[in-house]
């Protein structure tokens, strides 16, 4: 065969949908890149060409691949950054912290105390003049906060050795996904998410469980990224990847952190407890979290914040 020659893909197919339904197809045929193309990728180019949202499983049968010419089989491509100078409104994305406050369960809460009062600065400053300083003690693991890869591996980056442009002003694709997970089914799954061009992108995940944060069943039952979804985002160029549940891993595994491993190995920085996300727009929207550079340190809090153009 021509090293320049077209293929596609000539199979049947069933898609089931997270959110309930599904849909089939018979002598579906299917652009292809090349003739080198496994099931699980046909699979997702079957949910880009479809443009179809909240797939859970997608079940493909009597699959040839052969020399053909190509029809025109669509891509899913995002330009969020084509939107024209103009103003931007600005939605909070970060739980405030206090002292006291219970992020994950187990782990300490804050303590917040004074170095120096007002009252105590008076006698330091010409009159009128006053400052509060203050202590704050904490875990890197409150609010709202971003793993570094020095989180999970000793030779990873850490906070200080992060570049920027990997954190601010970030394309953003928004999975609003409250109704594409359940309790027989809490991982968010790979194909999912295959109808967006997550390339050098934000993908945040929208679950709905930050309706509970701060409260003991906040810990318990939470929806997460599974591994599969995870090498899914690392193979389609995903830069940064959040959620607004307890973990992006399933805490009730026993131990195993597949999505940490996954996203930290390969750079993908991981922001989680995120709130407010159902106020943002699927795409269009730039994301901003950018922690202190602290060395020798994986984890801290930011203040996640995105800004939609108006």
């Amino acid at each position: 065969m021509s090293t320049s020659a077209d293929y596609r893909a000539h199979f049947d197919f069933d898609i089931r949908f997270a959110n309930g339904g599904g849909l089939s197809g018979v002598g579906f045929r299917l652009d292809l890149p090349s003739a080198d193309v496994s099931e699980d990728q046909i699979a997702h180019l079957l949910v880009q060409h479809l443009g179809l949202a909240l797939v859970d499983e997608v079940e493909l049968r009597g699959v040839r691949i052969v020399e053909e010419p190509h029809r025109g089989s669509r891509g899913v491509t995002t330009d969020a950054a084509s939107a024209g100078p103009g103003t931007v409104r600005v939605v909070d994305l970060s739980h405030p912290i206090r002292a006291g406050l219970v992020t994950y369960p187990g782990l300490p809460a804050p303590t917040i105390t004074s170095h120096l009062t007002r009252e105590d600065s008076r006698a330091r400053y010409a009159p009128g003049t006053e400052f509060a300083m203050d202590i704050i003690t904490m875990i890197g693991n409150t609010g709202t906060y971003l793993d570094s890869p020095f989180h999970r591996y000793a030779e990873g980056p850490d906070l200080a050795g992060l570049d920027l442009s990997t954190l601010v002003g970030l394309r953003t694709e928004v999975f609003h996904l409250e109704d594409a997970w359940g309790a027989e089914r809490r991982g968010i799954r790979s194909e999912t998410l295959a109808d967006r061009d997550v390339r050098g992108a934000a993908v945040l995940l929208h679950t709905g469980w930050d309706r509970l944060f701060g409260t003991p069943e906040y810990g318990a039952g939470a929806p997460f990224l599974s591994a599969e979804g995870a090498q899914w985002l690392i193979d389609a160029g995903a830069v940064l990847v959040g959620i607004d549940s307890v973990n992006i891993d399933d805490t009730e595994s026993g131990g195993e952190r597949p999505a940490h491993s996954l996203l930290l190995g390969a750079g993908v920085h991981v922001v989680e407890h995120l709130t407010n996300l159902g106020a943002l727009p699927p795409q269009g929207a730039r994301f901003t979290a950018a922690p202190p550079a602290v060395e020798g340190f994986g984890t801290f809090p930011v203040r996640a914040f995105a800004e939609i153009p108006v």
